[in-house]
């Protein structure tokens, strides 16, 4: 039997409501209403939870979670659980009022993320005109109060040539890491592969940009990196392995063991408004279906990168393979390895695709690339 060590971090998303409408939105194709999100009174309980479980981190999300108007009262409730707090926000809805409250009840740290390094790219990306003057006042507050800052990229074929300067502007803004993140293709971000997949030199520029400028800047800040991984040949560690370092609760209060585990069809999940979630995660069902090795398949199975990147993504062999216990197909020792990468090269090329934009509208709204 795997041992289960308890859970280091705890993604929190507190609503699904969004001002932008991100084409690369990873959360799933149907959202969790306004009317379903659990109320203020669970949440803190949840994060008391969380912290007797042994959760050290707390990453509080969406959505955007500054459209939680008790946003303020949930950090309190998590702060005084014990938790360090994380913001991951577009700064949208986030005044320096705002802020200074955050600040006096011990928020710890902000990501903010970054659609464009102008204004004509972020905000055709994040389909919200006037959304990267209002970022560049949120990013000015947060060093004014003096937040921790973490500059969060998602980078694909359309804004990847933008990744230096938004390297300058990690390091013009005071943050002390930035996420360079190629887009990952889950959820609502798969319906936009052939507008957003990277040409293979792109993903090979970016390595190269990512190395020269971890050189450049080591001491000074940290660079998180997320390659292309449709056009690598070894998968990503996912979540650190199934169940074994973190987890997701949604709006609804669904625990999940990844971001896109709702993807897997025969996955049953518990509520944390059901059930414990010391149980949730010790014996729940999900949590347990692909936690440590014993479930995989071959060429896993006998591979000694088996506990290194324990496979791959689950969802993503879900998504591409339509079996979430097979290798990830990013692996070159996958049968589907060719096939994927064939298939990068065909969505790379596909330069006249329409963005189709995120919203909880049933008709998405379609944007020809210009």
């Amino acid at each position: 039997m795997t041992k289960v060590n308890p859970p280091i971090a705890m993604l929190a998303e507190l609503t699904h409501r969004c001002p932008l409408s991100c084409p690369y939105c990873s959360n799933p194709l149907e959202l969790a209403r306004q009317e379903t999100e659990i109320d203020t009174e669970t949440w803190c309980d949840v994060f008391r939870q969380a912290a007797d479980l042994g959760v050290l981190q707390l990453h509080l999300s969406g959505g955007e979670p500054a459209s939680r108007r008790d946003l303020v009262p949930l950090v309190e409730a998590a702060r005084n659980a014990g938790l360090y707090t994380n913001l991951i926000t577009s700064g949208i809805g986030l005044t320096e009022k705002r802020l200074q409250a955050l600040d006096e009840v011990g928020l710890d740290h902000v990501q903010l993320s970054l659609q464009g390094t102008d204004p004509a790219m972020a905000d055709e990306i994040g389909g919200y005109r006037g959304g990267f003057a209002r970022k560049m006042q949120v990013a000015e507050w947060i060093g004014e109060i003096g937040f921790p800052l973490t500059l969060n990229v998602v980078l694909h074929r359309r804004n990847l040539h933008q990744l230096p300067r938004a390297i300058e502007m990690a390091q013009e803004m005071g943050a002390r890491r930035i996420e360079v993140a190629t887009v990952q293709f889950h959820g609502w971000a798969l319906k936009n592969r052939e507008t957003l997949m990277p040409t293979k030199d792109q993903a090979r520029e970016a390595t190269r940009l990512v190395a020269e400028a971890r050189a450049k800047l080591k001491g000074q800040m940290v660079i998180d990196y997320v390659p292309a991984d449709y056009h690598e040949d070894l998968p990503k560690r996912c979540m650190g392995g199934w169940g074994s370092t973190g987890l997701n609760i949604t709006p609804d209060g669904l625990v999940l063991p990844c971001h896109a585990a709702q993807t897997i069809p025969h996955l049953t999940f518990d509520r944390v408004t059901e059930r414990p979630l010391a149980e949730i995660w010790h014996e729940g069902s999900a949590f347990n279906a692909y936690r440590g090795t014993d479930w995989m398949q071959e060429p896993c199975r006998s591979c000694d990168r088996r506990e290194i990147d324990f496979g791959g993504c689950r969802c993503q062999a879900m998504a591409l393979v339509g079996d979430p216990a097979a290798t990830d197909p990013v692996c070159v020792k996958s049968p589907h390895h060719g096939v994927l990468q064939q298939s990068a090269e065909t969505y790379s090329a596909q330069d006249d695709a329409p963005l189709v934009y995120r919203g909880f509208s049933e008709t998405p709204r379609k944007v020809r690339s210009s």
